[in-house]
């Protein structure tokens, strides 16, 4: 059985203040600590890469969780392994050898994780699947944050979660107290939100509904 792990969006943070919003975070109760990275190509926003991560690194012991919205990931595995990402998550839209570049990943010691934009089909992954660590099913069209969430791609996580029972899903775009029920029962069990965490009066409830909602759908053991 999986469990929830919240994972709140950096993208929503006061980058001025980094170190400091990610411990913020896990003494709020998160799990992972979402890192969006976009080189201004695959997507056309540009945040951050692997020398903020470096930085980052000494002054935190939460997982990084970095989501590469890049062209050509290949060629930033070897530097984010340096940086000390824990999680290399690229998109599949991305690479031309995904299995390729899931082996180059735990190579160097990293989790792997695959993303899939909204319109690419999930069948894509099934095959992927026995060697990630995790999925990301995108709930929005990645580059920016704040959009609203799309249900049509919890048929995704529905399809994932029926044939992978012990696959950590991530689901990122619009997540909040509204929605985060149709996610959990979805299969959802790693949830990133910016937005709805950062901005709300009280961070450490949300993050705290999130893993109640999503460990609730969970089914029981045997």
């Amino acid at each position: 059985m999986v469990v929830a792990k919240i994972a709140p969006s950096l993208l929503s943070s006061d980058f001025a203040r980094l170190a400091d919003e990610c411990e913020r975070m896990l003494s709020l109760g998160a799990d992972y600590l979402h890192m969006d990275v976009m080189d201004g190509h695959f997507v056309p926003n540009l945040t951050l890469g692997a020398p903020i991560i470096k930085s980052l690194r000494p002054h935190t012991k939460g997982f990084l969780d970095c989501h590469l919205m890049v062209s050509n990931p290949e060629q930033w595995v070897d530097d984010f392994a340096s940086a000390g990402a824990d999680l290399f998550c690229f998109h599949y839209e991305a690479t031309q050898n995904a299995s390729a570049l899931i082996d180059k990943i735990h190579a160097t010691g990293m989790k792997a994780g695959l993303a899939l934009k909204p319109g690419t089909p999930v069948e894509v992954a099934y095959e992927l699947c026995p060697k990630l660590d995790q999925v990301l099913v995108m709930t929005v069209e990645p580059g920016f944050g704040g959009q609203a969430f799309m249900p049509d791609c919890m048929q995704k996580v529905r399809e994932l979660r029926g044939r992978f029972p012990d696959l950590d899903i991530e689901v990122d775009g619009g997540l909040d107290p509204e929605n985060i029920q149709v996610a959990a029962d979805a299969g959802a069990n790693v949830i990133v939100a910016g937005s709805s965490i950062f901005k709300a009066a009280s961070p450490g409830d949300v993050i705290s509904l999130f893993r109640k909602v999503v460990n609730g759908a969970q089914p029981p053991s045997n």
